[in-house]
């Protein structure tokens, strides 16, 4: 209908509305996400794929296709009439109409650059209601923010520059700071700016600021240029001497193991003792938990103030009821941050005649659950914050959410990340462990553009973290795996990761990556037991996408083309942007005679990684046995790659 207008708030809590003031806001709130997404990139065609990898990226494709599909019907029906005339869609993109629609946030550039009183919108933070939606939608979010700041910040630099007074300066450099109080220049145009206006007292209060601030946030001191402005000022207006910044050792989410209730006879009390003990000691292996002491817990839980008193984000707390000759452990994972919430819960059934093995069998299974599910968690809310963080351990959480969704752009975003992790804290492992880990995604993907300069970063990085903490299982994992996979070096990789299993053999990483080094040089069976080691342990690990492939290799080189095509299917459907399963499916496919589904695969597979060749696979694959590696390359000729 000429003339229909449509408003889309979405700085703060999301609102539609119609020029009526009737509210067409979907119920759904990955329905408003799909909307969030087109009205941000209106007027510009979105793929459906991306839509549904942005909203359900851990379901398969056809699922998360007929999500989105349900969505828009959604949608639809909300915005009512108009729909037509709003949402543009076909077989494989959607739009939305951009004429008629206002959105706040594409607007605020420009407002601000009008009246500057519009950057107070900035307090509300984008689509603040949408946070948790799906780890991708997450990550995609955190980029839509800092372009949104950017935007801002670009808009009043503009404002700033067209100053003419000293007043103006100030007053214009205190809403720069606002947004982003990390702009030091702005800080010493602001402190000029009092002193020139006659308010020396004003430019000694914005250098105290500027100085607290990053010490606070930023742990480290305004430079020796900021510094030199401000001893420049000094005169009749005293100033305090700056405080020893003591910086914080919370580099984890703190986690307590809460003792176990014994439902029936308190003969079970051993059982429940010496469980919740073996888990606690099972969980001190990873690295980045910080687990309070189990004494400590016990204690508190029997004064009745439990987590409060500890200072908790996260407990693990469960019931052992026993049954004739079985036990059933019942356990669950609270997290104490509001709104709290229990994040995961299982039941174990088990054979109650060797009480010292089930508390073994039970304590792996558990911690190797436990830790993704905290990490992802924690990954979440550090995506959904301000993008202005002040530790390492939070812009490394930032970016693992990126890693995983493996989206170029989003990726290159988390390498800044943890560069900026490794540079803010130089003695903080896991920074560089992550560091290198991004290093070998982006040699798999086919993104590097200098594979030689990305080798020897990779191989730096994770050699400073097993420097920095040689205790560290995971950091000795993801060594080995720039060994292995990068260096063609496995005999190396294999002593890492054995070392690395002895400190922690209950990381899913390790059993997977010592699989693949194991086929690599031929061991194929003892490669497969490995991996099913960590499918035990882990059988709906969050990133199940990248470790069920593992097994694709050891399947192809023993000839099994027939398992590598299943397998293929249900690691793809996982995740589609993830190159590696499709090269070994091609294969197999090219073994198998295949050719139609092969030239299927190898389309999208050169649609994600052009240059993919077989020299090139020739080049990469770290198969040491002559004939595994020319098996490889023959199903790849056969399926057509060139």
């Amino acid at each position: 209908m000429p003339g229909f207008r449509l408003r889309i708030t979405m700085l703060g809590r999301m609102d539609v509305r119609a020029l009526t003031g009737e509210s067409l806001l979907p119920r759904s709130r990955k329905t408003r996400g799909v909307l969030a997404v087109l009205a941000l990139d209106s007027p510009a065609l979105v793929s459906r794929q991306r839509l549904a990898e942005l909203l359900w990226s851990r379901r398969g494709e056809d699922q998360a296709r007929g999500s989105l599909r349900q969505a828009l019907h959604e949608l639809q029906e909300a915005l009512g009439p108009e729909a037509r005339s709003l949402i543009i869609a076909n077989r494989e993109t959607v739009a939305l109409n951009s004429e008629g629609v206002w959105t706040d946030a594409r607007a605020l550039p420009a407002l601000a650059r009008d009246r500057a009183e519009a950057l107070n919108l900035l307090q509300n933070e984008l689509l603040a209601d949408l946070d948790g939606l799906d780890a991708a939608f997450d990550a995609w979010l955190v980029e839509q923010r800092r372009r949104l700041r950017d935007a801002a910040l670009a808009a009043a630099a503009a404002r700033l520059a067209a100053t003419s007074t000293a007043e103006s300066r100030a007053q214009e450099a205190r809403r720069i700071l606002a947004i982003d109080p990390a702009q030091e220049p702005i800080w010493r145009i602001l402190i000029r700016a009092e002193a020139d206006r006659g308010d020396r007292g004003a430019a000694f209060a914005a250098w105290e600021e500027c100085r607290r601030v990053f010490a606070e946030r930023f742990r480290g001191a305004p430079s020796p240029e900021t510094s030199a402005l401000a001893e420049s000022l000094r005169g009749e207006i005293a100033t305090s001497q700056p405080q020893p910044f003591r910086r914080t050792t919370a580099r984890g989410a703190r986690l307590g193991v809460l003792p176990f209730k014994v439902l029936g006879s308190e003969a079970d009390s051993e059982v429940s003792l010496g469980l919740a003990g073996e888990i606690t000691a099972a969980l001190a292996r990873f690295r980045w938990l910080v687990l309070v002491d189990s004494a400590s817990v016990a204690a508190i839980e029997r004064q009745e103030r439990a987590e409060g008193a500890l200072d908790l984000d996260f407990s693990l707390s469960g019931t052992i009821q026993r049954a004739g000759d079985r036990v059933r452990v019942t356990l669950r994972l609270t997290d104490h941050r509001p709104p709290e919430a229990v994040v995961w819960a299982e039941r174990f059934d088990r054979d109650a005649g060797d009480l010292l093995a089930l508390q073994d069998e039970i304590a792996a299974e558990v911690v190797a659950r436990v830790d993704p599910e905290i990490l992802l968690i924690e990954a979440n809310r550090a995506a959904s914050r301000a993008p202005v963080a002040s530790t390492a351990y939070d812009l490394l959480l930032r970016a693992i959410p990126a890693i995983y969704r493996l989206d170029q752009q989003s990726y290159e975003l988390a390498g800044s990340l943890l560069s900026e992790a490794t540079r803010l804290e130089p003695d903080y492992a896991p920074a560089f462990a992550w560091h290198a880990y991004w290093h070998l995604f982006l040699v798999g993907q086919g993104w590097s553009k200098n594979d030689a300069e990305v080798f020897a970063k990779a191989e730096e990085l994770a050699s400073r973290a097993v420097a920095l903490d040689p205790s560290d299982a995971q950091a000795l994992a993801i060594l080995g795996h720039v060994r292995a996979f990068l260096h063609h070096r496995v005999a190396e990789a294999v002593s890492l990761y054995e070392r690395a299993l002895a400190l922690n053999p209950n990381l899913p990483m390790a059993w997977v990556f010592s699989a693949l080094a194991l086929s690599y040089r031929g061991e194929h069976e003892e490669a497969l037991r490995r991996w099913e080691r960590y499918k035990r342990l882990a059988p709906l690990h969050p990133h199940a996408f990248f470790f069920d492939a593992a097994r694709l290799v050891p399947l192809l080189l023993l000839r099994r083309y027939e398992e590598v095509d299943l397998a293929a299917r249900q690691v793809t459907a996982l995740h589609a942007g993830f190159t590696f399963p499709y090269k070994i499916w091609l294969s197999a496919l090219g073994h198998l005679g295949r050719l139609r589904e092969a030239e299927e695969i190898r389309a999208r597979l050169m649609s994600m990684e052009a240059d993919f060749g077989l020299a090139k696979a020739a080049d990469r694959a770290p198969f040491e046995p002559e004939a595994d590696k020319a098996l490889y390359i023959e199903g790849l000729a056969k399926a057509g790659l060139e």
